[in-house]
Formats: structure tokens, C-alpha cells, sequence
């Protein structure tokens, strides 16, 4: 079975501490054009509608909606109240306690990674099976040598990340990486831009799968919406 028929502001964090807000100021070709961020929970204050409910043969609605609603929607809940302290108290010019203040600036950062990971991996997956487009097709070619290359790599990964796995595409040296990271804010490379996302913490596929993380990893190489991907790709 072939797995592949089946700004602009992000989040990122460095691959050896905690991560950090960052607005990068990305470079555009005269072609690409900026993510649309106007929908995000970070932009509206509300969790982002789900483009897909079920993925028949993939992931159901009992899977899906606690995922959504839990975890994406409790992280966003998080992430505002946290941000909304911190401004009252800088305006204000009150005191924090310092732990309460380490609590929050960590809870930010990791939270606020959490929202945008899950929104570009829900908005990431198809129902249906479609072949990637030239643009990204050709640099994942050109990276990885095949596209059945990249996959056994990425698959690879995802299997050894307790939390995301991503294939992104760095600004400064435009080149395509598979990354791991166990945590929201720890493992992504500095201002890269996701383009393929897997979550894959357990809240993510054990109703459906229990134990069987391998199983869903696999099944996910052939719901990725390479539209989107190749949306993402040329963003940058």
C-alpha cells in the first residue's frame, strides 16, 4: 500500500531547554504566501472548529472529541489565563511571587506550543488519500532521497517521541528536517515552520488503539492532507 494516497507568528522552541514565544520575521518568496492565523485559539481566545469530526478507518469521533476538547481546548485554556495573569501583574507593577511567576512563564510557553502543534495537526489530517504536491514532493525528494525514505524516517521518529513528531522546514538553511520532541516545548529547532505534525502522546490514539502506537502512526501516513503540507511548505 503506497502511504501517500492515502506570519505570521509560531511557536518554537530549541531542541536542548524549555521553549519560548517567537514572532519570526520569516523571509517570503516572491510565490509563497502567509499562513492564515486569523482562526487560531491563540488569536481568538476559542478552540479552532475541527475540519474533520471522524476519519473513518483512522480515528473516530470517541477519539477525536476528547483529544479536541481535553487537551487542545484545555491547553488553550491554560495559555490565556496564564498570559492574562502575567499582563494584569506587568501593568499593574504588583508583585509575583517568584515561583508563581516561573510557574507561569514555563505554563506559556509550553501551553502556547500545545495549541499551535495540536492546530496544525488537526488541520493536517484527510479522510481520504491524497498524493503530495510538486512543490513539497520535490523537497522531500531532495532531502531525503524518496518519499518512501522520508516516511520510513518519519515514521521512525514518531515512534521514538513521546509527544510530536514533525517534518519542518528550517528558514535560515531551508532545509527539510524530521524532529522529535517529548514535550510542547522542547525538541523543535528555532522559527521552523511544521509542515507534516503527529501527536503522539497516548491521549492522542488509545481509544482506538490501546497499546498499539505503531499501528496508528502508520495509519496516519495515509491521512496526511498534502494540500495543507504543501500550503505550509510554501509559506516560507
Amino acid at each position: 500500500m503506497n502511504p501517500f494516497n492515502r506570519r505570521n507568528f509560531l511557536f518554537a522552541s530549541s531542541g536542548a531547554a524549555a521553549g519560548t514565544l517567537v514572532v519570526p520575521g520569516l523571509l517570503e518568496a516572491a510565490d509563497s504566501k502567509p499562513l492564515d492565523f486569523s482562526k487560531s485559539g491563540l488569536v481568538t481566545g476559542q478552540p479552532k472548529s475541527l475540519r474533520h469530526k471522524e476519519i473513518p478507518g483512522f480515528l473516530s469521533a470517541a477519539q477525536i472529541a476528547p483529544h479536541h476538547s481535553a487537551h487542545y481546548g484545555g491547553a488553550l485554556k491554560a495559555v490565556v489565563a496564564a498570559d492574562a495573569k502575567l499582563e494584569e501583574s506587568t501593568k499593574s507593577g504588583a508583585a509575583t511571587d517568584p515561583a508563581a511567576f516561573a510557574h507561569l512563564k514555563r505554563l506559556i510557553n509550553s501551553r502556547g506550543n500545545s495549541v499551535v502543534l495540536h492546530e496544525f495537526y488537526f488541520d493536517g489530517l484527510s479522510p481520504k488519500g491524497i498524493d503530495p504536491q510538486q512543490d513539497v514532493r520535490a523537497a522531500i525528494e531532495g532531502r531525503f532521497g524518496s518519499l518512501e525514505k522520508w516516511s520510513a524516517d518519519f515514521i521512525a521518529s514518531a515512534k521514538e517521541a513521546a509527544g510530536w513528531a514533525m517534518l519542518v522546514k528550517h528558514p535560515v538553511n531551508g532545509k527539510l528536517y524530521n524532529v522529535v520532541s517529548d514535550e510542547h516545548a522542547m525538541g523543535v529547532l528555532w522559527m521552523a515552520v511544521p509542515i507534516v505534525v503527529i501527536d503522539t502522546y497516548e491521549h492522542a490514539f488509545y481509544i482506538d488503539y490501546q497499546n498499539r502506537k505503531a499501528e496508528y502512526i502508520e495509519k496516519f501516513m495515509a491521512h496526511i492532507d498534502w494540500n495543507e503540507a504543501n500550503l505550509r511548505y510554501r509559506s516560507t
